[in-house]
C-alpha cells in the first residue's frame, strides 16, 4: 500500500498496520538539535497519531544507532589520540545510550531503539545482512568489480571513506565537504572522480589502487526507479521536491567539458564513444551524454589522454555492498572474495528490518515480520533528511525491488512492496547549515531543554514547514544580544498550548466546578461549534496523512483561537445578562471542543492531554478516533452521576519552563 493523493475534502484511509522509522544517527556522537527537530519529532508525532487513529497494537515505531561506517571509525581514532582507552564497541555503546536518553528527554516514544552492532539486534542484523546478500546474488543483481580505492603511501594503508576529503565533482554542487565516494549532500561518485583528494592521516594526496568488491547493479535499475518515481508522481502524495531530486539522478551518464579546454569540438566528438552532444553557446561547458557508464568511462580515458579537464553529471553508479574495513557486518565469502564487511550505507537501509525482527522476537511474534513489511494492508513510513534521498529513495528502491523480483523480470512497480519516504528539508541554525562537521556548531539537543520545555520545542519544530523548504532555527536564548528580537519563535509557537489552550481548559473546568457541582452539563452542542470542530478534524487528518506538519500547526491554531474567542465573547455576555442557559450552552460547547483539541494535540504534547483526560475521569478510549466528533457523554454511562476531578487554582496542564516562570516573577 502506498499513500495515495487525496481528492478535495476526501477523508484519508490509513493502513491496518504501520511501521514508522526515523533515520539512524551515527554511533560517533550525541544528538544535536537537527537530529531531533529535523526528523525524530515529526516521526514521533506521526507514530503517536497512528496509535490513536488505528490502534497502538497496530503501530511499531523504531530506530537505532548506526554503529558501523567510516565516520565512527575516524571519530574513535581521533579520540584514541587524546588518550581514550575504551574499545570501539564501548565507544559506540556509550553514544547509543546517550542518544536514547536524549530521545527519551524529548518524549520520542520509540517501541524499539536498537544498535546495529550491539546485543541481540546486532546478531539479528548480521543474519539478515547475509540473507539479503544471498537473495540479491541469486536474483542476479550483484557483480564483482575492481574499482580504485584510496591508499596512503606514507601510512601504508587503504583509507576508509571519511579519511579522504576533497571537492565534489558534481557540477554546481554546494557541498562544504566531499569524501572518498560521496559528498555531504549525498551525491555519489567513483573515488577516481573526487577533486583534489587529501588523506586525513598524512595530509598528503593518496594514490588509487584497484580493490575488488561486490556491487549492486544500480545502473540496471534506472528504468525501474524511473517507473516508480513516475507512479509516485501521478498516484501518491509523495513530496514534489523529493521526486524532482530523484529525477536528477536518472539522467544518462554525462560529462561536462569546459569550452576553454576544447580546440576543435568536432574532432573531439569523433574520438568519443557514441553520445549525444549538447552545445549551448551561452553555457561555459559542452555536455556529452552517453548510453551507459562503460561508454562514459571510455570517454573519460580519451579526455584524460588529451589532458582535457571534465566533470561528471549526476547518474546512478554501481552501489558498493562490501568493503575492507574491519569494523563492519561480516560479508559472506563468495566466489573467492573473503574477509570483507558490508559497506555501512546498504546495511543501514535494511537495519529497520533487523530491528523489526528483534522487536517482534521480544513480543514472541517473530513469524509476523512479513505481515509488517510485505503485506498489502501494511505501510512502512520512513522519515529522513533531504541529504539521504539518494540512499532511501533510489538505492533502497533498487535493492528492495531486487529482493522481490529476479533480474530480467519486469516488475510492476506500483505493486512492489516499498516504503513511503518522507524527506524533510534542511533545518538550518541561525540561517546557516549546521552539522557536526560545519563551521557553525549547533547546540546539542539536550542544551535546549535547559531553556525550553519539550512541548514548546515539539510545537515549534512541527510548525517550521520542512516539507517544502529549508528553515532556520533561531532560539532567542542562543542569539547574540545585537541580533535578538522581541519575540522568541519557540515561545510563540508553544504559547498556543501553554497560554491559550491551557486557559480554555481551566476556564471550562472551573466553570463546571463553580456552577454545576463538578458535573458536565447535559446540553446538546451547538451546530456552529460542531461544524467548526468537524472542519478542523478533517483538515488535521488530511495534513497528518500528507505529513504536512506545519499545516497541522495552522489548523490547531485556528481552531483553538476561534473557540477561545467564542468563550471570551460569550462568557461576558452571559455574566452581564445573568443568562444561565447561555452559560450552560457555552460550557457544553467549549468542553466538547476541548475534548477534540486534546485528541488532536495528544500526539504532539501528550502529557498535558493525559492530565486533561484524568481530570475528565475518562479512560484511554478518549483517544480513539472512532468517537472524535461525539460528545463527552458518549464515554460516560450515567453523565448525571459523573463528577470531574477537582481542579485547584493555578494548575497548568501545559507548563512553561522554570526559567520562563522565574523571568515572569521578576517583571
Amino acid at each position: 500500500m502506498t499513500s495515495k493523493r487525496l481528492a478535495p475534502n476526501e477523508r484519508p484511509v490509513f493502513p491496518k498496520r504501520a511501521i514508522i522509522t526515523a533515520g539512524m544517527p551515527y554511533g560517533n556522537k550525541s544528538l544535536h538539535f537537527g537530529h531531533v527537530g529535523g526528523m525524530f519529532i515529526h516521526a514521533d508525532i506521526f507514530a503517536r497519531f497512528l496509535r490513536d487513529r488505528i490502534g497502538k497494537e497496530n503501530v511499531i515505531f523504531l530506530s537505532g544507532t548506526d554503529c558501523y561506517g567510516s565516520p565512527v571509525m575516524e571519530s574513535y581514532r581521533r579520540l584514541q589520540e587524546t588518550g581514550y582507552k575504551g574499545t570501539l564497541e564501548e565507544y559506540v555503546l556509550t553514544n547509543h545510550r546517550s542518544q536514547r536518553k536524549t530521545l527519551d528527554n524529548y518524549g520520542i516514544s520509540l517501541d524499539f531503539f536498537g544498535a546495529s552492532a550491539i546485543g541481540e539486534a546486532g546478531e539479528i542484523h548480521k543474519r539478515i545482512s547475509a540473507r539479503i546478500f544471498h537473495t540479491l546474488y541469486q536474483n542476479g543483481y550483484l557483480k564483482k568489480m575492481s574499482i580504485p580505492q584510496f591508499y596512503d603511501e606514507e601510512k601504508r594503508m587503504f583509507l576508509n571513506g571519511r579519511q579522504v576529503t576533497g571537492k565534489c565533482p558534481i557540477p554546481e554542487c554546494t557541498s562544504d565537504k566531499a569524501y572518498a565516494d560521496e559528498c555531504s549532500l549525498g551525491h555519489q561518485f567513483l573515488p577516481s572522480e573526487l577533486i583534489d583528494p587529501v588523506s586525513s592521516l598524512s595530509n598528503k594526496r593518496p594514490v588509487l589502487k584497484n580493490v575488488e568488491n561486490w556491487y549492486f547493479d544500480l545502473e540496471y535499475c534506472i528504468p525501474m526507479v524511473k517507473e516508480y518515481n513516475d507512479f509516485l508522481r501521478k498516484s501518491t502524495n509523495t513530496r514534489k521536491y523529493q521526486l524532482e531530486t530523484v529525477e536528477e539522478f536518472l539522467k544518462k551518464p554525462l560529462l561536462y567539458v569546459p569550452r576553454k579546454y576544447i580546440e576543435d569540438l568536432s574532432e573531439l566528438s569523433q574520438k568519443l564513444p557514441p553520445h549525444r552532444l549538447t552545445d549551448e553557446p551561452k553555457k561555459p561547458s559542452v555536455v556529452f551524454a552517453f548510453e551507459n557508464l562503460d561508454d562514459r568511462d571510455r570517454a573519460k580515458s580519451v579526455l584524460e589522454a588529451e589532458n582535457i579537464h571534465y566533470t561528471s553529471g549526476k547518474t546512478l553508479v554501481p552501489f558498493r555492498l562490501s568493503g575492507n574495513v574491519a569494523w563492519g557486518v561480516p560479508f559472506p565469502e563468495c566466489e573467492g572474495l573473503r574477509d570483507l564487511t558490508f559497506w555501512v550505507w546498504p546495511e543501514s537501509l535494511w537495519a529497520p528490518v533487523s530491528f523489526t525482527l528483534a522487536y517482534l522476537r521480544g513480543q514472541g511474534k517473530e513469524e509476523d515480520l512479513s505481515r509488517w513489511w510485505y503485506d498489502d494492508d501494511a505501510e512502512v513510513y520512513q522519515f529522513i533528511g533531504e541529504d539521504n534521498i539518494y540512499f532511501y529513495a533510489i538505492a533502497q528502491t533498487g535493492l528492495f525491488t531486487g529482493l522481490q523480483i529476479p533480474k530480467g523480470e519486469k516488475p510492476e512497480m506500483g505493486k512492489i512492496h516499498l516504503t513511503h519516504i518522507t524527506a524533510n528539508r534542511h533545518l538550518l541554525y541561525m540561517d546557516a547549515k549546521a552539522g557536526s562537521s560545519s563551521a557553525i556548531k549547533p547546540p546539542m539537543a539536550d542544551e535546549l531543554l535547559a531553556h525550553y520545555t519539550k512541548d514548546q520545542l515539539r510545537m515549534h519544530f512541527m510548525s517550521l514547514g520542512l516539507s517544502s523548504k529549508s528553515v532556520s532555527f533561531k532560539p532567542q536564548v542562543f542569539m547574540a544580544e545585537a541580533d535578538s528580537t522581541d519575540t522568541d519563535a519557540v515561545l510563540k509557537d508553544g504559547n498556543l498550548i501553554t497560554n491559550v489552550f491551557n486557559r480554555l481548559i481551566r476556564s471550562c473546568l472551573y466553570a463546571i466546578q463553580s456552577n454545576y457541582g463538578g458535573k458536565i452539563p447535559k446540553d446538546e452542542v451547538s451546530e456552529p461549534i460542531r461544524l467548526l470542530a468537524g472542519k478542523a478534524v478533517l483538515a488535521y487528518e488530511r495534513h497528518m496523512y500528507n505529513h504536512d506538519f506545519h499545516r497541522v500547526s495552522y489548523t490547531l491554531d485556528e481552531f483553538i483561537r476561534s473557540v477561545n474567542k467564542h468563550w471570551v465573547n460569550n462568557v461576558k455576555a452571559a455574566d452581564a445578562a445573568g443568562d444561565a442557559g447561555l452559560r450552560r450552552q457555552l460550557v457544553s460547547d467549549c468542553l466538547y471542543a476541548c475534548k477534540i483539541m486534546a485528541i488532536l494535540i495528544h500526539p504532539i504534547a501528550p502529557e498535558g492531554c493525559e492530565m486533561f483526560r484524568e481530570y475528565l475521569r475518562l479512560g484511554e478510549e478518549l483517544w480513539d478516533w472512532k468517537h472524535i466528533l461525539d460528545p463527552v457523554s458518549c464515554y460516560i454511562a450515567d453523565i448525571g452521576k459523573h463528577e470531574l476531578k477537582h481542579l485547584e487554582p493555578r494548575v497548568d496542564f501545559f507548563k512553561k519552563h522554570a526559567s520562563q516562570l522565574a523571568e515572569l516573577q521578576t517583571i
